[in-house]
């Protein structure tokens, strides 16, 4: 879309952060206000993640105001939170095509542009990536700066405090923005705080500061000097944890008011000229500039299409429950009756469903924040002890958390749930969060049970038979939003046999083997091929990928000629890996054909445009029963 010139005189003439070096502070003001309307104006209609945008947007117009970007680098955390940045860089009138199909990524991309210093789709990476970036800088000789804008709960992250650890003890000049964006501004940003900002960050501090240390050498007085600065640092900046960054040799600065422009240009001008780790921290409003997302940032994180003049979000009726509610309200059924049963989440409690659980047994609920690695190994102990956790993970996030399940789950034969929402091909937000992984990721790991239920009450029951699994990793996979409308709510659980296809439909000659939510697809595809003439195809549900049912492998290989599999994750090393290597052995071998996600970073768009990109909708796997027709 063309940007309006009347609704956004300034903005409509920022091509890029050049544009702005002039503006004096009332008209970087009135730019925020536009970068605002805008993107509120653009996510209405085309949905992404807003509230953290929205906060963000002084710090990044600050940045780009007062540092030389694409020298100077920005490095973003949680990168939700750049709107703002892309916005500026170039990419305004691309801004409207953003998690489309050709269109920008929702996230900070390397190739989409030299102003992304780092690309970045999960959390806790920026300061890793950044001081890496600050290192890179020292060794080639150059003075361009780093800058690492972390916020969003991410500090939480172990890769973020490892990153500190590292970085405070290099002294690198390396500056790290703490994004605080608490629902409300504590009582810690005073006159006291600012005070003690302009006196640290100011040329003439630092100057005879310098000088001093200079004179003193390494001497007894100097050594006691910077202790009792240090103590006394920290005991104005206590409350706001400033003494936790000082710890670690990294100066600690603020906090100051993120949204006030005024500041951020006054504190990141200081901050520019000083050198080493340094942190300020920056206090900024979720959702600032629009009413609805300040009052509610959790629904207006990602709130979907919605009026922008009203905030009434635009919601499409639900033809079924989602996945994430059949998940919730299976957990409390299966909590009711046994006691041992608690849920974890690393963060996602509203998003895989677990609100309503954490309400009803708060004392068996875990939030253990951005924390992957700690949500599996904390299952794994909680396992030890006797309890049955059920660790919810979306699919892309478990992967960093791989070496846990190996290690503190399977080697020691640990009965804990693995329960991987958003698993597969997961639309708009693209190749950083698609959870198309774990199939091969997982298959790998000896002791493992790896089902994908096709529907609300597969998923149900395969909850129900985790509970009663032996030891070791019991993982469940499914997929976002809704279900197939199958009923659920009220139905009795029964045991999935461990390791038991289900065939779905007879048929001949050829079959099709379809894992999780693909089975609808491959149904509709047979019964198609079958309307046109060409034979009756029999359809399986796998279910479980590990153990892989011995018994249909044997049926396949002595009654079919050719067998298709179908998945919604990575070709290689899934389905179509696990059931190729079983024939291999065999006397009897029938040709195979594996559709799945092919060896490729699949990008933006809807579910529909990425599956059948990849080959696994129903017409995707009509045209493959075509060829392979063609080949008997």
């Amino acid at each position: 879309m063309d940007t309006d010139k009347e609704k956004y005189p300034l903005l409509q003439g920022v091509n890029s952060p050049s544009d702005i070096k002039d503006f004096d502070l009332d008209s970087l003001k009135q730019l925020c206000e536009e970068i605002r309307l805008y993107m509120i104006d653009c996510c209405s209609r085309n949905p992404g993640h807003l509230a953290s945008s929205l906060g963000a947007v002084e710090l990044i117009t600050g940045l780009h105001y007062v540092f030389d970007t694409p020298a100077d680098k920005i490095v973003f955390d949680v990168g939700h939170q750049a709107y703002a940045h892309k916005i500026l860089t170039g990419r305004r009138e691309a801004f409207a095509t953003m998690r489309t199909a050709g269109g920008i990524s929702g996230f900070p991309r390397m190739a989409e542009s030299p102003y992304d210093a780092f690309g970045a789709g999960h959390s806790s990476t920026s300061v890793s990536a950044a001081f890496g970036l600050a290192e890179a800088a020292r060794l080639s000789g150059s003075h361009d700066k780093v800058v690492a804008l972390i916020g969003d709960g991410a500090l939480t992250g172990g890769l973020a405090l490892e990153a500190l650890n590292n970085s405070g003890a290099s002294g690198d000049d390396l500056l790290i923005i703490l994004n605080d964006n608490n629902q409300s501004i504590d009582g810690n940003l005073g006159a006291l705080h600012n005070h003690l900002l302009r006196l640290t960050a100011g040329k003439a501090y630092n100057k005879v500061k310098d000088s001093v240390w200079h004179r003193l050498g390494e001497s007894k007085l100097r050594r006691r000097i910077q202790r009792w600065m240090r103590s006394f640092k920290s005991w104005l900046v206590r409350p706001t944890g400033g003494d936790f960054f000082e710890s670690l040799g990294i100066r600690y600065f603020g906090p100051i008011d993120g949204n006030d422009m005024e500041a951020v240009v006054q504190a990141l001008t200081r901050m520019r000229t000083l050198k080493g780790p340094r942190v300020l921290h920056c206090y900024t409003k979720k959702g600032k500039g629009y009413a609805p997302a300040e009052a509610d940032p959790t629904v207006w994180h990602a709130p979907g299409k919605f009026n922008p003049e009203t905030g009434e979000r635009i919601k499409t009726p639900a033809k079924a429950s989602k996945y994430q509610e059949v998940f919730g309200q299976t957990l409390i059924d299966l909590a009711e009756k046994e006691p041992h049963i608690v849920g974890i989440t690393p963060a996602m409690a509203s998003g895989c469903g677990m609100t309503a659980f954490a309400a009803r047994f708060p004392e068996r609920f875990f939030d253990v924040g951005i924390e992957e690695e700690h949500a599996v190994t904390f299952s794994a102990g909680l396992a030890a002890g006797g309890m049955i956790p059920f660790c919810n993970i979306y699919s892309s996030f478990s992967q960093r958390a791989y070496d846990q399940i190996i290690h503190d789950v399977a080697l020691q034969g640990l009965h804990v749930v693995l329960c991987f929402d958003r698993a597969g091909l997961v639309g708009e937000d693209g190749a950083t969060h698609h959870g198309i992984f774990d199939l091969s990721a997982y298959r790998s790991i000896p002791g493992t049970t790896i089902v994908a239920p096709r529907n609300e009450r597969e998923l149900r029951n395969a909850m129900y038979s985790a509970t009663l699994a032996a030891n070791g990793p019991y993982i469940i996979r499914y997929p976002r939003g809704e279900g197939e409308g199958t009923p659920w709510k009220g139905e009795a659980f029964e045991e999935l046999e461990c390791g038991k296809a289900e065939k779905l439909r007879d048929g001949s000659r050829y079959a099709i083997l379809s894992l999780g939510t693909c089975a609808s697809a491959a149904l509709e595809a047979a019964s198609r091929f079958e309307k046109e003439g060409h034979g009756s195809p029999a359809v399986w549900d796998v279910r479980f990928l590990k153990p892989l049912d011995q018994n249909m492998i044997r049926l396949i290989a002595k009654d079919f000629k050719a067998v298709i599999t179908v998945e919604d994750g990575c070709l290689k090393g899934g389905l179509y890996g696990a059931v190729c290597e079983e024939l291999s052995g065999m006397d009897e071998k029938p040709l195979v054909m594996g559709l799945g996600i092919p060896d490729r970073f699949i990008g933006s768009g809807s579910r529909k445009e990425q599956e059948a990109e990849c080959g696994i909708d129903s017409y995707g796997i009509f045209e493959t029963l075509c060829k392979v027709e063609k080949n008997f």
